[in-house]
């Protein structure tokens, strides 16, 4: 693995937001000259990569960037509020010129496809991200608690989940970090909720596994947390939009609630039987979006772009 400069700034893992500015100087000095097919992951940058003329470049894209269609949430993200935002429109001029260079997209969900046909006016094949199923065990849910697993940004909406959990008299633990932490601490005074913090690969499965259900109260791109619930036999109480109406099956390994606000979601906390959803029935469906077949679509894609283009494989 060849990493950039900046993986040896101090702090640059740590604050990676603030470093954004230089992502795509960055990107686009990576030395692809001796590759024929380049294949990135990308929810920002890697789609910027220049390859020499002749080679082949299939972006897997994970979201069109934030910046283009959520412009508050990222420069919230940042944490610069004003100060950003002429930053931002930068990135989101560069964002557009790149968005050009692959040679075919593939996204992650039917949402982020429409999205990269409405921001880049590119079409994209649609591939599911896998689950690793076997890091997970099924449970019980006997943790007696509901779940969020989430960066802690606006438009994950763990301000919603806050607010429904208080109005429902519900346990609810955070699983993740983000510049929102603070102001979401201070709303969830008086609640039963617990911030984990940042949680290991290691210990992540164990908190699926005791969850009564996992909460998706904001609008995904995709929404692998409502997989890994399944694979630990946990369903999952998710908004009625994004990438969740993919990955969640309305009666069968979850609900979905319509309204964007804590009373909507405060109902079905409320009323929630756990019984109603069979674990081994979960098991199976999160086992749909296996990393054998992820693997296999995805070098179907290469190998038919490649020899598209005149590039064996």
């Amino acid at each position: 693995m060849r990493a950039s400069f900046l993986s040896r700034v101090p702090g640059a893992r740590r604050h990676f937001r603030y470093f954004a500015p230089l992502y795509p100087f960055v990107f686009e000095r990576f030395d692809l000259r001796d590759y024929d097919v380049i294949v990135s992951s990308s929810s920002a940058w890697a789609k910027g990569v220049r390859v020499r003329d002749g080679a082949v470049h299939v972006c897997y894209l994970h979201t069109v960037s934030r910046f283009l269609f959520a412009y508050d949430a990222y420069v919230g993200g940042l944490g610069a509020g004003r100060i950003a935002r002429p930053i931002v429109a930068g990135l989101a001029a560069w964002d557009r010129r790149a968005a050009a260079r692959p040679t075919r997209y593939v996204a992650n969900s039917a949402t982020t496809a429409a999205r990269i046909a409405q921001y880049y006016g590119r079409s994209a094949d649609i591939l599911h991200p896998p689950v690793d199923v076997e890091r997970f065990r099924v449970g019980d849910g006997g943790g007696g608690y509901f779940l969020m697993v989430a960066r802690l940004l606006p438009y994950k909406r763990a301000d919603l989940a806050i607010a429904a959990a208080k109005s429902a008299g519900v346990p609810l633990v955070i699983a993740g970090t983000g510049p929102m932490e603070r102001s979401l601490r201070e709303a969830a005074r008086g609640a039963d909720v617990v911030f984990a913090g940042f949680v290991d690969d290691a210990r992540m499965p164990q908190l699926y596994a005791n969850a009564r259900a996992v909460i998706v109260p904001g609008e995904e791109d995709f929404g692998l947390v409502a997989l890994e619930a399944a694979a630990a036999g946990r369903p999952t109480i998710a908004y009625r939009g994004g990438g969740a109406l993919e990955t969640v099956i309305d009666g069968v390994t979850g609900l979905f609630f319509d309204r964007a606000e804590p009373d909507a979601l405060a109902e079905l906390l409320r009323t929630f039987e756990e019984r109603a959803f069979d674990p081994m029935r979960l098991r199976e469906h999160a086992e749909r979006f296996s990393v054998a077949r992820f693997v296999e679509r995805l070098r179907s894609i290469v190998e038919r772009t490649a020899l598209e283009h005149g590039i064996p494989c």
